[in-house]
């Protein structure tokens, strides 16, 4: 999960804008994996992960389930703007279901779904004051 601003840290009344971020290692929804077929008898054989659905728990609330990803500011879609200063724990599920085929054949789903539970990261909500001064 991308949270912006960046650093973990927003402030009060601060619009707070959340993504989901697929690692560069292993497969993202709807990246097919294409195993060795030396492994499996000769055929050819394709895997890939549906995204079924994301749910973003955001301390003070709960946006989901959905299939909306989110995005960095100004164009994201899940946004949270926190009213009091503190600490909140924040993270994204995710359900997967899955599909394969063999041999270029249709693809065919994977029955069940497998639920990803998101690593909370601390989310710091400050306030900041301002003030005038006369010189």
């Amino acid at each position: 999960m991308n949270i912006q601003p960046e650093g973990d840290v927003t402030l009060v009344n601060l619009p707070t804008y959340f993504e989901v971020q697929f690692p560069d290692g292993g497969y993202g929804p709807d990246e097919v994996d294409r195993p060795d077929p030396a492994t499996l008898l000769g055929y050819t054989v394709e895997i890939r992960p549906r995204l079924k659905s994301v749910t973003y728990h955001l301390g003070e609330r709960t946006i989901g389930p959905t299939t909306d990803l989110g995005g960095p500011h100004p164009t994201g879609s899940i946004i949270q703007t926190y009213t009091a200063p503190g600490q909140q724990q924040v993270r994204v599920d995710i359900v997967y279901s899955g599909q394969f085929r063999v041999g270029g054949s249709g693809w065919i789903d994977i029955p069940g779904d497998v639920t990803l539970q998101g690593t909370p990261t601390t989310l710091t909500i400050r306030e900041a004051e301002s003030r005038l001064y006369t010189s």
